[in-house]
């Protein structure tokens, strides 16, 4: 269970910065205000810094809506440097994809058209190993082990042999509502699955609309895909991504209902987030310098991963992502599982993380806004005053919580004449929101809401912060960690301890 990693790492009160602890070596560690990456000076030749002669660290990287992060930690849950990649934008040609020395067409045209033109697969994988060479190379050699986080529900159907794609990927909040009526025929009534943005709507939708390259297919999520790529053992995923296919965390098993379905020979081999799997493939490890025993471990989902980083351990204590979408995390001694509201838990050992994704969220503001002017205009928003704009803030069409509906229309408008008074009215709809779905995680049976953290890019906006607290009227506040990487990190630890049982 996650929540069996027997350390300080969720306290409250572990150090977060980086630190100096070489009697023979000075080092500093600056950083920047704005930028997310590390700076580390040391004198000259050290390839030690801040580093105890024989410590270890380990890395999490989190591959999230709008880009990647990693982060690397030791045992004490110091950050010894961390950075972010935005995913580099390639177009699909013909939805082609290149296996070794055949060409394999995948035909769309009597599935639906595909408005998604980006190769997520060659950015996916590209980042990956960029941000493997952004991790400061004296440090490599030390990393014990690797954990990766990815989107929810982001589904790749792959040959169970090569590993490449035979299908474009489903992303995390793409609906597959033409499946929705087969899956709600076996599945129990309002299961988390009975939604068409689930995993298991997405492996039905592509079942029933190829006829070919079945018997060789197999199921995965973004982040198992892109573990295997650095350890190489097909077919295994982690208890947290694998719940919308329809996986019973309660069981640890997948149900008879899904069992007896002819798709099922598609899902992967099921583990605890942070299990061992194998260690890094050695054409990597000795193209960039890792160590030969560094373990690659199962990951989780990127709000498992933020809940995880924020360390909120008790029931009633909760965790915003205010990342490109708005996702929810209450700690509870309840499970509750609606499908009609987008609601869904996951197992913390004898607790539960309860809660749901909304379309709502970062990816809106940045439709409208740039990042400097939503620093800007923020300044001058007087977050103790309520805003008369009433705007459900959607990037598209369709909403999965606290309502799932694939066909809800996002509503901007009226657009006032200032942009301060517009930014007002889309943080304070997205708060309302956020205050939605708490009071309906309450009123499904889970623990009351006590204490919201806060992680994710909005995170950083203190005058949403204060708009969220009025509207909530809870305590809110920042994470001490805010970044999903960090969470990975922490089950990359996790998993070297299982290693050194």
């Amino acid at each position: 269970m996650l929540s069996s990693i027997n350390l300080p790492l969720l306290c409250p009160s572990l150090p977060k910065h980086g630190y100096c602890s070489s009697r023979t070596r000075t080092c500093s560690i600056v950083r920047k205000k704005r930028a997310r990456t590390m700076v580390f000076a040391s004198n000259e030749g050290n390839s030690e810094v801040g580093v105890q002669v024989g410590e270890q660290l380990y890395l999490g990287l989190d591959f999230g809506t709008s880009g990647a992060r990693f982060a690397l930690i030791d045992k004490g849950g110091t950050i010894h440097a961390q950075g972010k990649r935005e995913y580099p934008l390639y177009k699909m040609l013909s939805m082609q994809y290149e296996f070794s020395k055949q060409v394999a067409y995948i035909k769309e045209a009597s599935y639906r058209k595909r408005k998604e033109t980006m190769d997520w697969v060659r950015s996916w994988k590209q980042t990956l190993f960029l941000l493997l060479e952004d991790v400061p190379f004296h440090l490599r050699q030390i990393i014990a082990s690797i954990s990766i986080d990815g989107t929810s529900a982001t589904t790749m159907i792959i040959d169970s042999t090569t590993g490449e794609p035979l299908w474009r990927p489903f992303l995390y909040n793409e609906s597959c509502s033409d499946a929705l009526p087969v899956v709600k025929s076996i599945a129990p009534e309002n299961h988390t699955v009975c939604s068409g943005s689930s995993t298991l709507c997405k492996l039905v939708s592509w079942w029933n609309s190829v006829d070919s390259n079945k018997e060789s297919a197999a199921l995965l999520h973004q982040a198992d895909w892109l573990l295997w790529l650095l350890h190489g053992n097909l077919g295994v995923t982690d208890y947290n991504n694998a719940l919308k296919v329809g996986y019973d965390p309660e069981l640890d098993s997948y149900p008879p209902w899904l069992l007896s379905q002819p798709y099922s020979q598609l899902l992967p081999s099921v583990k605890a987030p942070g299990t061992p799997i194998g260690v890094l493939k050695e054409d990597i490890r000795t193209q960039y310098g890792f160590a030969k025993d560094c373990a690659v471990c199962t990951g989780t989902t990127d709000s498992i991963a933020a809940f995880l980083a924020a360390r909120a351990t008790k029931p009633g204590k909760a965790v915003t992502s205010l990342g490109s979408t708005l996702a929810i995390k209450l700690l509870s001694t309840s499970r509750v599982d609606d499908a009609r509201y987008g609601v869904y838990s996951h197992r913390l050992d004898d607790k539960w993380l309860v809660g749901g994704a909304s379309n709502t969220g970062g990816a809106v503001l940045r439709q409208i806004f740039t990042d400097e002017q939503l620093e800007n205009l923020s300044e001058q928003i007087n977050p103790m005053k309520t805003s008369p704009l009433d705007f459900y803030p959607l990037p598209t069409v369709g909403e999965r919580f606290p309502m799932a509906d694939p066909k809800m229309a996002p509503r901007l408008h009226p657009r006032p004449e200032s942009d301060v008074e517009y930014l007002h009215g889309i943080l304070e709809s997205i708060a309302r929101i956020e205050g939605k779905a708490y009071s309906l995680l309450k009123d499904l049976g889970a623990t009351q809401v006590e204490e919201v953290f806060t992680a994710g890019g909005g995170a950083k906006n203190e005058k949403w912060t204060k708009i969220r607290e009025r509207l909530l009227g809870l305590p809110v506040s920042r994470a001490i960690q805010t970044e999903a990487a960090y969470g990975a990190a922490l089950l990359a630890l996790k998993g070297a301890q299982q290693c050194a049982q």
